[in-house]
């Protein structure tokens, strides 16, 4: 009974909330960057070292966002047995919609007539490639909210297929880039100081004397633009634990002859090259480690925008 339902529903709000199945699709169809590099008439490894690229997928012309969502949903649906009639909220993160009066949310409810389950809640959510994020902390707060029925909750990410008026700064959005990961991380780092600590203590007491590094971190996910910034990224973290750790007698091995750059404000090195060559050699082990693998979407298909960060959840998973 619905009554009954709500209460049991009710019971479990703000407990382990969080993603319990992924989808990913990607068209059949791509191009090889070596090809490319020829056609393009540019400098061989342009594409596949400059940016790390090995292929590039694009769709055809009976392909568009709202096919590729459909086909994610019933994926979704029918590999976890999971019944239209107990979603709640679909919501989409995009940047691209081909009807400008009816959203892509609107278009997937048509594989939810059958069941006759019409009270699903949700929008497409457009904020470039934050949108799928946006998308998914919109379901984790409906979730953990009143509002919440019981139901569950999807996001639906898809690749920006055609942009219509494409304006691009490439290198203010790296430098953005990098601005916004110096920021998380500081954060992060304020976050997790006292874990930090507490580790640090317990490692005293058995002897090892080091300190919490980001190779005591599982995996490392990046949002990727492309996968040559994805490596850039890994190498900015290791300069601000660098720059974190003052104490050169304390330091890690991998900082060794990196101390000409103690000196140096993050904001000055979003484009300094020999910051960059030296700390990306000097993260490379650990970014074959911790990130590389998480890449295998990227490489093979190229950006995808919104669901750029699940591309790499999806392809850790994989592994």
């Amino acid at each position: 009974m619905p009554g009954s339902f709500l209460v049991i529903a009710e019971s479990c709000w703000t407990k382990d909330v969080g993603i319990v199945a992924l989808e990913i699709y990607f068209p059949s169809q791509y191009v090889d960057q070596t090809e490319l590099e020829k056609c393009d008439g540019v400098d061989d490894g342009k594409y596949t070292i400059g940016l790390g690229q090995s292929k590039r997928g694009f769709c055809s012309d009976r392909e568009d966002v709202n096919s590729f969502c459909l086909t994610v949903v019933q994926k979704l649906t029918e590999r976890n047995s999971i019944s239209y009639d107990c979603i709640g909220r679909l919501e989409v993160g995009t940047e691209t919609i081909i009807d400008k009066s009816k959203s892509v949310k609107t278009v997937l409810m048509q594989l939810f007539e059958e069941s006759g389950n019409v009270d699903v809640e949700g929008i497409d959510t457009m904020n470039a490639c934050y949108g799928g994020a946006a998308a998914l902390f919109n379901a984790i707060n409906w979730i953990e909210s009143s509002s919440w029925d019981g139901k569950f909750r999807y996001d639906f990410y898809k690749p920006d297929t055609v942009s219509e008026y494409p304006v691009v700064d490439g290198k203010l959005s790296v430098q953005c880039y990098f601005s916004a990961l110096d920021r998380c991380y500081v954060r992060l780092l304020i976050y997790i100081h006292i874990y930090r600590n507490k580790i640090h203590a317990q490692w005293q007491k058995e002897g090892t004397n080091r300190h919490f590094t980001l190779n005591d971190f599982g995996f490392m996910i990046f949002h990727s633009p492309y996968c040559k910034l994805v490596q850039k990224s890994v190498a900015r973290l290791l300069l601000n634990d660098f720059l974190y750790d003052q104490n050169l007698e304390t330091a890690n091995d991998v900082f060794s002859g990196l101390e000409t750059f103690r000196g140096v404000k993050l904001e000055d090195t979003y484009f300094d090259r020999d910051v960059v060559k030296a700390f990306m050699k000097s993260s490379a082990e650990l970014f074959n480690q911790k990130t590389k693998a998480l890449l295998l979407v990227s490489i093979q298909n190229g950006n995808m925008y919104t669901p750029s960060v699940y591309g790499r959840l999806a392809s850790l998973l994989a592994q």
